[in-house]
């Protein structure tokens, strides 16, 4: 009876035939400030794009309600001519249209002016530590 002069470690392998765990990382250096996810101007970004939606929506949707409205209750306000027999009511059917366009012009101007550049500095940081992830 012969023994192994050096005991068998236990294989962690439920198979022969699985390859071998990969050896452990070793841990990559820290970068000097925060990766983009974790930045302030998500948060800034994302307030924008809540201000966006709002605003437009709530014009549109409080003008139609106020139509609505004043459909449901006050009947005698709809039907009143405005000029040369046309009534209020249809008057202020035609004008949902315009407040619609007014809508739509208030969200491209507030992504314009506030979410745009917002997006297109995160969008360029991002692609700095890209670049910088890939240099090491």
């Amino acid at each position: 009876m012969s023994q192994d002069p050096s005991p068998r470690e236990p294989s962690s392998l439920t198979y022969p035939w699985q390859p071998p765990p990969p050896p452990p990382q070793q841990p990559r250096h820290v970068p000097h400030r925060a990766p983009v996810g974790h930045h302030s101007d998500l948060r800034v970004l994302r307030g924008a794009c809540r201000l966006q939606r709002r605003i437009p929506t709530l014009t549109a949707l409080g003008y139609f309600t106020l139509f609505l409205a004043l459909s449901a209750f006050a009947p005698g306000v709809m039907t009143s001519t405005v000029a040369d027999g046309v009534p209020a009511g249809l008057l202020l059917a035609f004008l949902q249209l315009p407040v619609t366009w007014l809508a739509i012009a208030l969200y491209e101007h507030t992504a314009r002016r506030r979410v745009d550049p917002l997006a297109d500095r995160i969008r360029r940081t991002a692609e700095l530590d890209a670049r910088r992830g890939a240099a090491r």
